[in-house]
This record gives C-alpha cells, structure tokens and sequence, in this order.
C-alpha cells in the first residue's frame, strides 16, 4: 500500500515535470520565432565572437599607457559604490526598524516602511538613472541617486528580515524586563543582528561596483564612461583593458568581502 502511494507520487511528479519542460520548450520555440532568432546561428557564432575579443579586446602598448586614468576612474567608481552602500545601509536600518514587526511600534507605519521599500526595491537601478537624468543630467549625483534608491529599497527589506527572524527571542526578553525601545534597539537588535547587516553591506558594495559601470555608461561618469568612449573610438584594447581592471577590482572585493564573512559569521 505505502509503495502504490509512493509510485503514485512519482508519477504525479514525473508528469509535471514533463509537462513543466515542455512548456518551456514552447514558450523558447515561440519567443524565437517571433524575435526571429536562430539558435544554432547563435551557437555557431560563439567561436567567431571568442576569436574576435582575443584579437581585439587584449590590451596593448597604447592601452597600457591610459593604464593611470583607468585606474584613478576605477578608485572614483569604487568610492562611488561604498558611498552609496553605506549611506543607503544607514537610512535603510532605521527604516527597518519602522517597518519591522518585532520592534512593534506601528502596524500601518511598518505596511507603509514595506511598501515603499518594494516600490524602490523593484525599479532596477538602471530604470532609475534614466529617470534622473531628465532633471539632474549626466553627472555623478545622478548616479549615486539612481544607486541609492534600489540600494536601499534592497538593504530595507533585507534588514527587516534579518531583525524579524534573528532579533525576535532578544526583543521579546528585553521588552518583557520593561526596557526602552532604545535599549531594545541597542542592546537587542544590533548585537544579534549586526553580522547579517554586514554581510548584506558587503553584498551590496559588489552589487554596486558592477552596476555602477553601467549606470557610468547612462551618466557619463566613473569607470563606465571611459569604457563607452574607448569602445566608441573603436579603441578596443583600451575598452578591454577597462573589462580586465573592472573585473580584477571585483575579484579583490568579493576576496576581502569573504575574508571579514568568515571573521564575523
């Protein structure tokens, strides 16, 4: 009997997961004839285009003499993105704390903290520069706007759930002794939630370090701009010399990101 219902769970699984493939099967089979795309000309291509960044994307004496301003774009993106972390990491924790529902102070505050937070939460940081840019223009307080808006929506949402599920027991104890909702804040939720709000900081300056070039192609600042207008001039040693630094810059983050998870965690 116990093995009749297990076959029968396993067909039913089975089943929907076939039926579950070959929808996707479908939907790329339909998306691709109408976007007009041909995936064995997109697989085929990939040779062609491997080729081709190996013989123009290596950087070369030229490339290697613009090596200075590259750097000193990639230190003014990197601030840019640590600035915009930490800034939004301190709006976003007192925020959380309204929007909470461990800390209890006010339900509708806490739903209104929620919504605003999933409005700037789910506007790409993209969508954002483009927006800024009709009032603030192509400059750096555009991009750091457009980064601080999603930054803290994300950082907002994610510190409430990190002081709903690890703060709860220490909140419940302190307000049962009669503390202070200040004392609860500094002796309860910042000691036992404090590793998980570093962790999401250090998180996020990766994050930003990446979308930052793409919003400095959008703003014309930081690091992306000099990639847009090397690739532009059709310079595509120095445009690669950009990739390699943007990449090494975010190797030696998520390196020392690791390093203090594993100190404090």
């Amino acid at each position: 009997m116990i093995m009749e219902k297990r076959l029968d769970i396993f067909k039913k699984r089975k089943a929907t997961m076939t039926t579950v493939f070959l929808c996707v099967v479908l939907l790329f089979i339909g998306a691709s004839i109408v976007a007009e795309f041909d995936p064995v000309a997109g697989i085929t291509a990939f040779p062609k285009a491997f080729a081709w960044m190996a013989e123009k994307l290596i950087p070369n004496a030229k490339a290697m003499s613009r090596l200075p301003n590259i750097l000193a774009k990639l230190y003014e993106t990197a601030l840019l993105s640590i600035a915009v972390t930490f800034t939004s990491g301190i709006f976003a924790f007192f925020f959380s704390l309204l929007g909470s529902k461990t800390t209890k102070l006010n339900p509708i505050v806490g739903r209104i903290v929620r919504i605003i937070a999933a409005f700037f939460r789910n506007v790409p940081d993209v969508v954002w520069a483009m927006l800024l840019l009709f009032s603030f223009g192509q400059n750096i307080l555009t991009g750091f706007l457009a980064l601080f808006f999603y930054t803290f929506g994300l950082l907002t949402r994610a510190f409430i759930e990190t002081i709903d599920e690890v703060s709860a027991s220490c909140v419940e104890a302190l307000t049962a002794t009669g503390a202070s909702f200040m004392q609860v804040v500094f002796q309860g939720i910042i000691p036992s939630a404090m590793a998980e709000i570093i962790t999401w900081i250090l998180y996020m300056i990766e994050t930003n370090i990446r979308s930052s070039t793409l919003i400095g192609i959008l703003t014309a600042t930081g690091i992306g701009y000099l990639f847009d207008l090397y690739f532009k001039r059709l310079d595509y040693a120095s445009a690669g010399l950009v990739v390699i630094a943007i990449v090494l810059l975010v190797i030696i983050i998520e390196t020392i990101s690791n390093s203090i998870r594993k100190v404090i965690l």
